[in-house]
């Protein structure tokens, strides 16, 4: 497998990965300008990208999501709770799907908490275990678990519920994966999607339990504490959102 991480505007971090041998790959969270990088990358590597994913509708920054789907011919991608809320055509995914990527595959977790439709995409490499029965590798989190934090709740105007479904996600969706599962997340520090992240741009489940002091509060206090520390709302927000949704 391949594995290549773009560090973009607005503080964000944008995913190419695939399986070199069947010459396919996956691209994640793309920004608006940025499609000719992912072009070149994956004519280097000899590939299609036959899956263009974002993790959510977002509000911070505009997708070059479709723009380059249609440019590389793959599908582009959202979780099926925007049916009816776009006005563009995608490929709905579904909590617990599976996404074959040559050699390697990708399940589909719905973390609904940041965004109503926010997900995470687990990772395995059939190839990386041997003949041993193949682990997840790493996890891309979107906006739902960085480095060091956790993902705003407040942007569909329900911050108190909205943080309730974050904690819900993230204790029964990601902190229940193995220990050495590796963690990329969809902003590094400068961004506003979230309070105190990290400026590293990745790191584990098992080193997320043991410093990321969010994750060890209840239910109650995960609540307070993250309805308490809101970043100021994204510049152009409303713009960029209905941009994202393909408003006319």
């Amino acid at each position: 497998m391949f594995f290549r991480q773009l560090a973009t505007r607005e503080a964000t971090l944008s995913y190419l990965f695939g399986c070199g041998t069947c010459h396919v790959a996956v691209v994640v969270d793309p920004v608006l300008g940025d499609e000719d990088w992912f072009l070149a990358e994956a004519a280097k590597q000899d590939v299609k990208i036959t899956h263009v994913i974002d993790t959510h509708v977002h509000a911070d920054h505009y997708s070059g999501g479709r723009a380059l789907a249609e440019r590389c011919g793959g599908v582009y991608c959202l979780h099926e709770a925007n049916a009816g809320r776009v006005h563009f055509p995608f490929e709905p995914l579904t909590d617990g799907q599976r996404i074959d990527i040559g050699n390697v595959y990708i399940d589909v977790l719905h973390t609904p908490g940041h965004t109503p439709d926010s997900i995470c995409l687990l990772v395995t490499d059939k190839r990386r275990m041997g003949d041993a029965a193949p682990e997840p590798w790493f996890v891309v989190t979107g906006d739902t678990l960085f480095v060091g934090a956790i993902g705003r709740p407040d942007l569909a105007g329900k911050e108190t519920e909205m943080a309730g479904q974050i904690w819900d996600s993230v204790q029964t969706k990601l902190l229940t994966l193995p220990d050495a599962v590796e963690i990329y997340g969809g902003h590094v520090a400068g961004s506003v999607c979230g309070a105190g992240i990290s400026g590293k741009p990745s790191s584990t489940i098992g080193f997320e339990k043991r410093w990321n002091a969010m994750l060890s509060m209840s239910r109650e206090a995960f609540i307070k504490a993250l309805t308490q520390e809101i970043p100021p709302r994204p510049a152009e927000m409303d713009r960029m959102v209905q941009a994202n949704l393909g408003v006319p």
